[in-house]
């Protein structure tokens, strides 16, 4: 079994990756940590270029969990990210969140609202300091 974590470059990615390498470290389980966009990715701020992964997995190999990193690129964000859960029968899985009106989910969609609703296992959502 494994922790599935959801990761952007942001604070709510941070937030993401710090509470499930803990998680994972509680669980005494590894993790895997996915980077996803819709296609968009070469100016998707949420995709993780060369230079970040790089860092990432540098960051990564300091820890002593073990861990997998994968980027993937398809229509749906959330089903991206739950195909992922699915095939390594994750554990759980750690996503960052952020608060959006009623308005602005009903516009853009969430994510994080698809996930929680979604997963084959429990999800963590966990905000920044």
């Amino acid at each position: 079994m494994t922790i599935v974590i959801g990761y952007v470059p942001n604070a709510f990615g941070e937030a993401a990756l710090e509470a499930g390498i803990e998680e994972a470290r509680r669980r005494e389980t590894g993790i895997v940590v996915v980077n996803t966009s819709k296609g968009d990715s070469l100016v998707d701020p949420k995709y993780v270029g060369e230079t970040g992964w790089t860092s990432l997995q540098d960051r990564l190999r300091d820890t002593d969990v073990p861990h997998d990193l994968r980027q993937t690129i398809g229509p749906d964000v959330t089903d991206e990210l739950l195909d992922v859960v699915r095939e390594v029968d994750a554990e759980a899985i750690v996503i960052g969140i952020r608060h959006r009106s009623a308005v602005g989910k009903m516009l853009m969609g969430s994510v994080a609202q698809r996930v929680l609703l979604d997963a084959p296992c429990p999800v963590i959502a966990v905000k920044p300091a």
